[in-house]
Formats: structure tokens, sequence, C-alpha cells
């Protein structure tokens, strides 16, 4: 099956699911799945042929299906795409891909020596910004990187210590594994590997047993660091991503809608150094980071090429999640079990 043609499984039909299967390109939606019926078959209804499964594993098995997207809670990500991986099926799920550096191990022993290509939905990366950001970090006009500052953030709604982000056994944790692994994932892009890892999460506000803020200070070997906090008691909803280098600046802002206009200044500075060039981009239309992953993912397939953001990344990501988390006072076990320990 190419993948121009191939047929596509949603696990998981909630908000996440809905856009991706908006963003599906020449490929074809087949199956739905949801632990909430009516969702599956609201979402089976955009598209001609496509029918509801009530198992996923029967949905990952379909002999039409040549890619799973699994856009389930974090409690379902690592047993669903180890599944279809078995299965010989493609594979994209969401971030964080796991909740914990045990889950994603056991669906990297499955894709070692498997011809199934996973990429996990790390759809930041493809917001136009962050692609003219990396065009210009490419072409040397930062200079030597020194370091990274990241926020990003949301202020929650009335309920939100209620649903399923706050329940430690279905999360695997609170706003760092949510909005932080973004933040990480962006610091790796750009810095490369963090060899120190410090920072602390904790509960502020949310009477929840999992974190509500988290600030991170990454150091790579020669000392580039990056500086990041996410918060889901932010009340005014933010994304501020800035890259310092010896020679100019960049800053990213926004990311469109709730979050504001997506933005990204260059700040070149002059050899007399004071007040440095400065070159605004705005990008006021609909976000097509979606599209952008999938069909770079559909790319993937067709040549056989590793997808940039695949479980490696995703699992270097969550071994910094665990070590704020362990250090925090935080114990995944003791949250799978339901008896937090701080």
């Amino acid at each position: 099956m190419t993948a121009g043609v191939a047929g596509i499984a949603i696990v998981g039909c909630g908000l996440i699911g809905q856009k991706r299967a908006r963003a599906l390109g020449p490929a074809r939606l087949v199956c739905c799945v949801d632990t909430d019926v009516v969702r599956a078959e609201a979402l089976a209804r955009t598209a001609p042929g496509v029918v509801v499964v009530a198992d996923w594993r029967d949905a990952v098995t379909r002999a039409d299906v040549g890619i799973v997207v699994v856009a389930t809670t974090n409690d379902a990500l690592a047993e669903v795409t180890r599944a279809a991986v078995h299965a010989g099926k493609h594979v994209l799920v969401e971030k964080p891909a796991a909740r914990s550096l045990k889950e994603i191990d056991g669906v990297l022993e499955a894709a070692q020596g498997s011809r199934s290509l996973v990429r996990v939905g790390f759809n930041h990366r493809y917001h136009p910004a962050l692609r003219k950001a990396r065009d210009l970090f490419e072409s040397g006009v930062l200079g030597e990187m020194m370091f990274v500052r990241g926020r990003y953030g949301h202020g929650g709604r009335v309920g939100y210590e209620r649903e399923w982000r706050a329940n430690p056994q279905v999360s695997g944790g609170g706003e760092l594994i949510d909005q932080g692994v973004h933040l990480i994932d962006l610091a790796r892009w750009f810095l490369g590997e963090f060899v120190h890892v410090d920072g602390f999460a904790h509960t502020y506000f949310w009477q929840m047993p999992v974190d509500d803020n988290a600030f991170l200070m990454l150091r790579t070997a020669s000392d580039q660091t990056a500086w990041l906090h996410v918060s889901c008691t932010e009340w005014k909803n933010l994304f501020s991503f800035e890259l310092y280098g010896r020679t100019g600046k960049l800053h990213l802002e926004g990311l469109g809608g709730s979050y504001g206009l997506e933005r990204l200044a260059y700040y070149r500075m002059l050899p007399e150094m004071g007040p440095p060039e400065t070159t605004i981009w705005e990008y006021p239309g609909a976000d097509r980071s979606w599209d952008l992953e999938f069909t770079e993912f559909l790319d993937d397939i067709r040549i056989g090429r590793r997808p940039a953001a695949g479980l490696e990344a995703a699992r270097a990501v969550l071994a910094i999640v665990d070590a704020i988390q362990r250090r925090s006072g935080y114990d995944f076990e003791a949250r799978s079990s339901g008896a937090p320990r701080r």
C-alpha cells in the first residue's frame, strides 16, 4: 500500500483526533475508534465509507489500514502504538507517546527490526514561525548558540482539576508532561542533547495530584542552556520562545487562536552593537502544522526515511520529564497505583 492511498485508522476521536482527520492529505480515513462511540460515529461521517470499530485491537489489524493515528489519552498511547507496530502498520502517535520511560522503551523494542515507521506528534516544529526560525538558525545568522528561553502556558478552566490530565494514572503527570514536552523538544531541536538536567515541578493552584507548573534549566555538554517554564496557571494563554546566538536573536510569540498572532522577530547584532537591526514576520493564517507534519510523514513512508521526530526524540524528552518529576518528589510508579508521593 503506497502512502498516497494509505488507509488511516484514527484511535481516539476527540479534539486532536479530529484535527488529525482534517489533515490527512491524500490518505484516506477508513476506520474510527473511540471509547465514546457517538464521537467516533460523528468523525466517521466526515468522509465516505468510514467504519466505526468498537475495539482498537480490531482497527490496527485491518487489512485496509496502513497507518494508525493514535490520539488517545496518555495511558493508551504506548499500548496502541506497540500493537500497531506488531501488526506491521506505520504509526503517528501523539506526544508524549507514553507516560514513562518504561512504557516508551517497550514501544522502542517493538519497533526495532520492524519495517514500521513511528512518528511522534511534535507538531509545533511545523508552525510557520518555527519553520522560518529553523531556516534562519541553519543559515548561521545567529552565530554560535548561547541559550534559549521558553515559556508556554494556559489558564485551565472550571473543573480542570477533575479532567483526565489531572489524573496521574491516566496522564502520567501534569503540565510538565503536557505542554512541557513541546518546549523540551523545541529546545533539543535547536541546541541538541542536554547532559545536565535541573528543575522543579510543583502544584501551586489546582487541587490535583500532578504538577501545574514546572521550571527547567537544561545544559548541553558545552554549557548551552535552555531555561524553560510551563504553566497551567498562566491565566492568559502564552507561547514565547527565544533563541540567543552570538550575532543575533530570534523571538517567537503566539501560536494563533487564544495564544495570539504567530510572530517571529529577528534581531541582527550590528558591528557597533547598540540597537539591533530588526525584521519581523507575522503569520495570521490558520494553523497548518498538522497538515505539514502529516505530509512529511507520508514522505517518510514513501521513501523509507526515519521520521525526524521519532521515538528516540520522544524518549529523550521523557527522560528529562522523568528526572524533573523524581527530583520534585513525584514518583510515577506510586502515581500509577493511585497514591502519589510528594
